[in-house]
């Protein structure tokens, strides 16, 4: 079997940062497939599921109410590993392109304070399962990593 995308990335280099993991062509749409890279893999901790759990239920409800992409927004989900996100939109773009939307939403959930959206046994498989104070913390790491980018986080390494 061929080595997947996601696997040909040299995870020993890799550092926090907002990357475009693929681009698919469906139909006539471009998907792009983003790396929203919390923590350095196989060297920082990874996050734990509660505040994974928590982060993925903020970010999808933010995406998916944001004016101007929410109708582009195919997938917020995580990665196994725990050390990041995957952002899926319709349309060819960069990893600076989204840099705004990504930064906005990461300040949404370190500020966000509140009933976690979706966090009720009807609405979620495993609703106690979410750590708001420990989201809010890696929401503000992350936000303040998408404050001062460069091109050394916008691309992956090689």
């Amino acid at each position: 079997m061929e080595k997947i995308t996601s696997f040909t990335i040299d995870h020993l280099k890799l550092q926090p940062g907002l990357y475009v993991s693929r681009k698919d062509k469906v139909g006539l749409e471009t998907v792009t497939t983003f790396d929203l890279r919390l923590t350095k893999p196989n060297d920082e901790p990874v996050m734990n599921t509660a505040e994974v759990h928590t982060i993925e239920h903020l970010a999808a409800t933010y995406l998916r109410n944001e004016r101007d992409w929410k109708n582009k927004v195919l997938y917020f989900g995580p990665m196994g590993c725990r050390t990041g996100f995957y952002l899926l939109l319709i349309g060819d773009y960069t990893s600076r392109d989204i840099v705004p939307l990504v930064r906005d939403c990461f300040q949404f959930i370190r500020d966000y304070r509140g009933a976690v959206p979706g966090a009720a046994a009807r609405d979620c498989g495993n609703y106690l399962d979410m750590n708001l104070p420990m989201a809010n913390y890696w929401g503000g790491k992350y936000a303040a990593l998408l404050e001062n980018i460069d091109e050394s986080r916008l691309i992956y390494p090689q």
